[in-house]
């Protein structure tokens, strides 16, 4: 905590010392360790870059804490000018009424050229209204992947799975092997909302939840969804799949010990498990099953974006779109794509980063902007849920009783809708 705390306020005193009249913006993160100060690191490359405004980058913690304390702020009047919220959270901020400016009319009053197809596929609809436009600035973006052990597939003899058919058929092989054939790390964003993405169902009523809240419903009970769940049960029964519970970091360390074959992960974690792998690795795309006709396009992102609050004088709006402008230009997203692991989230940073031939010494790195950059289908831009925290809560409650055997997936989709569908119509009602 010390070394973050001085280095923003390093960032401000640097800044400050060169200009006197600089306007001074907040940004309001929840990210820690690393990944905090690749964030400090941007904020003083903003602010060496020009002298009109000054950055100061603040930690709240957790995701969830930040988006907390954003809204709580925005209710006292105390907002800061950036807050980061996370995939979950996006439809609480973005229908909390007067709360932000969308992000594509900041950039567009403050004279920037805005084009929505400068960014990669996979990224360009999540954090957008249903027409299109951008509410939030997309900023750590990733992508669920299948990482493999490198040794294990070789002992087996296997190649690693594009569907889950094809697991289905080494997964023995894997075994016998003497390996954990698959874990994953979170159920809900990797085998729930990503089974959808991937294998282009919906997700939700009232277009996944994008034209509006009062309705709105959530579509987990599909026959489709209900069968991977079935598979996952039956594999863990058969020793082909092992689950751990909902903590990241307890499904994945098995891997990194080199007793797990496929590992389904973050993009973003490429860059850490380079230094905690026991093994060589590498990573494929998210299968999905070849049986489902559409399936195979691309998986909603994870992550987070980066909103601009509203009520803040128009001097801090500007330097707000002056940040946002420069945090999407190729250099800098080359920089944060390689500081951290997340993908590079617009087109010409992803060349510029191929270019100078960063992929061919880490190939694993291209992973998730590859299936990013898969062809869209109806159902893969993904959702705009309320209260999704809450969701995602009922949904780990459930799947951990699947695997403790409590009760079967059928039954597991049948509660989670009702109590989702309870959670989602309070929203329609609070944000109404």
């Amino acid at each position: 905590m010390f070394k973050k705390l001085s280095m923003a306020a390093l960032a401000v005193t640097v800044s400050t010392t060169s200009s006197f009249a600089a306007t001074n913006i907040s940004w309001w993160h929840g990210m820690g360790g690393r990944n905090g100060e690749v964030i400090n690191e941007l904020s003083q490359k903003f602010n060496a870059s020009q002298s009109e405004c000054v950055l100061t980058p603040v930690s709240k913690g957790s995701y969830e804490e930040a988006l907390a304390a954003g809204i709580a702020a925005f209710r006292s009047h105390d907002q800061p000018n950036i807050l980061q919220v996370f995939d979950a959270g996006s439809a609480t901020i973005i229908n909390a009424k007067g709360a932000t400016i969308p992000a594509e009319d900041l950039l567009n009053k403050a004279g920037y050229k805005f084009d929505r197809n400068a960014f990669i596929e996979g990224v360009r609809y999540f954090y957008a209204d249903k027409t299109g436009k951008f509410i939030g600035m997309p900023f750590n973006s990733s992508a669920p992947i299948l990482y493999t052990n490198t040794e294990a597939l070789k002992k087996a003899g296997v190649e690693a799975p594009k569907t889950w058919e094809e697991f289905e058929a080494i997964a023995p092989k894997l075994k016998a092997a003497g390996y954990i054939p698959l874990v994953q790390s979170q159920l809900t964003w990797e085998f729930t909302e990503n089974f959808f993405s991937r294998n282009n169902i919906q997700f939700a009523s009232n277009n996944n939840g994008y034209d509006g809240l009062a309705g709105t419903t959530i579509n987990v009970t599909d026959p489709n969804h209900v069968m991977m769940y079935d598979k996952l049960k039956a594999w863990k029964d058969a020793g082909y799949f092992a689950y751990y519970g909902a903590g990241w970091n307890d499904n994945q360390k098995p891997f990194e010990d080199g007793k797990v074959a496929l590992w389904v992960g973050s993009s973003g974690s490429f860059g850490g498990l380079q230094k905690t792998a026991s093994m060589p690795f590498s990573a494929t795309f998210l299968p999905y099953w070849g049986s489902i006709k559409g399936a195979g396009v691309h998986s909603f992102i994870g992550g987070a974006a980066l909103y601009a609050m509203s009520g803040k004088s128009e001097a801090e709006n500007k330097c707000t779109a002056a940040f946002f402008n420069f945090l999407t230009s190729p250099e800098i997203q080359k920089f944060y794509h390689q500081a951290t692991g997340y993908v590079a989230i617009t087109k010409a940073a992803y060349e510029l980063t191929k270019k100078e031939g960063y992929y061919e010494k880490n190939p694993v790195a291209e992973v998730g902007i590859q299936q990013l950059s898969l062809p869209g289908g109806e159902w893969d831009k993904g959702y705009r849920l309320g209260f999704y925290p809450q969701i995602r809560s009922v949904m780990e409650r459930e799947y951990n009783k699947i695997f403790s055997g409590e009760t079967t997936p059928k039954a597991a989709m049948e509660t989670i809708k009702k109590e989702a569908d309870e959670i989602l119509a309070r929203f329609a009602k609070t944000a109404g």
